[in-house]
């Protein structure tokens, strides 16, 4: 059996939506809490949000022992 974790990382910018959190951190700190990267999750868009999304999440794993 596995254990999950949904981790939201807002996106920000006008233009460019940089990640107003540095994902590679997390990804790392997560890892050093035995928890694995498996999916990263970005919600669909509407063309009236001009097709850029506000966030995407991180979904990490761990098995339950």
């Amino acid at each position: 059996m596995y254990e999950y974790k949904f981790v939201r990382v807002d996106l920000g910018g006008i233009f460019t939506r940089k990640p107003k959190t540095d994902h590679h951190r997390l990804v790392e700190e997560y890892a050093k809490e035995g928890w694995r990267l498996v999916q990263i999750f970005s919600p669909a868009v509407s063309a009236s949000g001009g097709g850029i999304p506000d966030y995407f999440e991180l979904i990490f794993e761990k098995k339950v022992e």
